[in-house]
């Protein structure tokens, strides 16, 4: 009987084995039945020619001088003609802009990191053409040469449409909708700027960003954020300007000025203002990225006070506007998600608000059954869930939309067009505004990046002198007992979660807090750990310190005077840790050397609070979502920040 067991054991295993090389050898054959499609599309290379005293780039490689080629038409003339060569699935690959991003930067095939396809499945078998980039190299030639290496594949299509990039902000070091690149300069938060509040200063950051974007390839910011943080427990305040409107009107308007120009050219960045119409009134500060946060909610009936910033952004000519994915509830006739509801988008945006630029979804808003997304994320389909991806990709277009960030799949827009749900015109008028940015851009004359002058462009001396600058003042000196603050002095210290060769440069670093004249404690912020991929990286839930944490801070300055340091991600709950220490410094995602040039009085915290700290859970509780400066009895009030003296 033993004997039988064993062999039977022996069978089922070696039929698992079979079964899971079956399943690979079928993955394998899959993908390069796709590489073999997309390099049946292939075309050539593109070639530089003279015709009629004008050098061009032929791209669709006929030989002849196309008005789309011709760098010295008219832009809507070029946007004409390339439009009337362009077939419905051409036209329909426009309309989609997913993530990429590899571990190589070899052309083909590439190997590429995560649930993302390879580009050849986007670029030669699909037809995209605008990618968001999640690659964040240290060394930025790695990044440079992978745009080159994509924009060169992207060369060989039909009628060799350049790829443009888009990416999150990449500016400060700080967790959720951000991609960090060292490479580049570093400054504070958007609520750091909000802290300074200095409209100029802002437009300085926007070309400084625009030129380090354009020299790694970045030709859309998917920033900045307009919406307003009115309520405390939503994951997404770090990013916005805080809780005013008037604030945060006048610094989207200055950002994007600084970003774009007065028009958009071939060294502007093109930005993509969100969350239209304001992301910020979750219900319960749950983000709408989850199905639980879908609903935004206005129980002071100010929806109007969330239009105001976007107002001012298209008024300063932002190019393109994400609406965000959540449900507005009772202010439409029907709860659906922004980017369905043709009253938002069609009504408000593009009519009442004369909008006339690229609405783009936010990402990963269609349930699209072959999806990679699938595998780190539900898509965020609020309120049409019940619809399939056919009548979802249709409401979307119907209400205003012009490309659908996150998802890959225009082969269901070719359907739509063919079932008559959908006309070719419909799908012209979306086309025409993505590809008038390609050429304002530049990419149909140049797509391609010089190494050498891009590395001249980012992280200059100066940026990064001003971005360190920035990050002091941008600091809130909340509590100076004593006028302990600054310590010019080089005094023995006891620190933690700060870089101890840093520290040295301004003090001694003991280990022993009994050893220390003072200790610099800088918290991390606190939040709820939740299960997923995406969401450990938004941090939600709890405002509250722990108690262990609050204990340990009382440890330590029951001993010796105690500096708190805390990054203000969020609108905290800490009277206990600010009655026991004897500084408190609040900061937005600022480095150890701004915190400690700080203390050490090489610089001097301007900042003011972009939004109130509430004093209790209770009072956070009690706040409406969507009414600013409404909490009870604050910590400290909207706006207060005291100077050293």
């Amino acid at each position: 009987m033993k004997r039988i067991v064993l062999k039977t054991l022996k069978w089922l295993l070696l039929l698992i084995l079979i079964l899971i090389i079956g399943f690979f050898l079928y993955l394998f054959i899959g993908r390069q039945k796709k590489i073999n499609a997309g390099k049946d599309r292939m075309m050539g290379e593109v070639k530089e020619l003279v015709q009629e005293g004008v050098k061009f780039r032929d791209l669709n490689k006929d030989g002849s001088l196309d008005v789309y080629e011709n760098p010295n038409a008219e832009i809507q003339d070029r946007v004409e003609d390339l439009l009337s060569q362009m077939t419905v699935d051409e036209k329909a690959a426009q309309l989609f802009q997913p993530f990429q991003f590899s571990t190589k930067i070899d052309m083909v095939p590439m190997k590429i990191a995560g649930f993302l396809g390879p580009p050849e499945d986007y670029i030669l078998t699909k037809g995209l053409t605008h990618l968001t980039s999640a690659l964040a190299p240290e060394d930025a030639t790695v990044h440079i040469e992978w745009v080159n290496n994509l924009q060169k594949m992207a060369e060989q299509t039909r009628l060799g449409i350049p790829l443009s990039f888009s990416s999150d902000p990449r500016h400060s070091n700080k967790k959720g909708a951000a991609v960090f690149m060292k490479s580049l300069s570093q400054w504070p938060d958007a609520t750091g700027f909000a802290a300074i509040g200095d409209s100029l200063l802002v437009y300085e950051f926007g070309k400084i960003a625009a030129r380090e974007y354009r020299a790694i390839g970045i030709h859309t910011s998917l920033h900045p954020v307009a919406d307003l943080a009115t309520e405390p427990r939503w994951g997404r305040i770090a990013g916005t300007f805080g809780e005013d409107a008037e604030l945060s009107a006048r610094l989207t308007a200055a950002y994007i000025k600084g970003m774009q120009g007065d028009s958009l050219t071939p060294t502007s960045v093109s930005t993509m203002t969100k969350h239209f119409s304001g992301g910020g009134p979750q219900e319960d500060g749950e983000d709408a990225h989850f199905k639980y946060g879908k609903n935004q909610v206005y129980p002071g009936d100010n929806f109007a006070y969330h239009v105001i910033p976007f107002r001012a952004a298209i008024k300063a000519g932002t190019s393109q506007m994400m609406p965000y994915y959540g449900i507005p509830v009772g202010q439409t006739s029907e709860d659906v998600g922004f980017a369905f509801n043709k009253e938002i988008i069609t009504d408000l945006l593009q009519d009442s608000l004369k909008y006339k630029g690229i609405v783009c979804s936010d990402w990963g808003i269609l349930r699209d059954p072959n999806s990679p997304n699938k595998a780190i994320m539900d898509p965020m389909d609020h309120g049409v869930e019940e619809l399939d991806i056919l009548s979802q990709i249709e409401k979307a277009l119907n209400a205003g939309i012009d490309q659908f960030g996150g998802n890959d799949c225009p082969e269901y827009v070719v359907q739509l067009v063919k079932d008559g749900r959908i006309t070719e015109e419909r799908l012209d008028k979306s086309v025409r505004k993505l590809l008038r940015q390609k050429f304002a851009l530049g990419l149909f004359d140049n797509p391609y990046l010089n190494t050498k002058t891009s590395l001249e462009n980012i992280n200059l001396p100066k940026d990064k002198a001003l971005g360190l600058e920035t990050m002091k003042r941008s600091a809130i000196l909340l509590k100076n007992k004593d006028n302990l603050l600054p310590i010019k002095k080089k005094q023995k210290v006891y620190i933690e979660n700060l870089d101890e060769a840093i520290v040295n440069e301004y003090m001694i670093v003991v280990k022993d807090p009994e050893d220390a004249d003072f200790a610099i404690l800088n918290l991390d912020p606190p939040f709820t750990p939740r299960k997923g991929v995406l969401e450990s990286i938004f941090h939600q839930g709890r405002l509250t310190f722990l108690n262990v944490e609050i204990e340990h801070v009382r440890s330590i300055s029951k001993t010796i005077p105690t500096i708190v340091t805390m990054y203000l991600e969020r609108p905290f709950v800490f009277p206990e840790i600010n009655e026991m220490a004897s500084a408190v410094i609040g900061h937005f995602s600022i480095s150890d050397e701004a915190i400690i040039q700080l203390i050490a009085g090489k610089g001097t915290p301007e900042g003011k609070l972009p939004f109130e700290l509430p004093s209790s859970l209770e009072a956070v509780e009690k706040q409406l979502s969507d009414v600013p400066y409404d909490s009870e009895n604050p910590l400290y009030p909207f706006g207060f920040g005291l100077r050293y003296e």
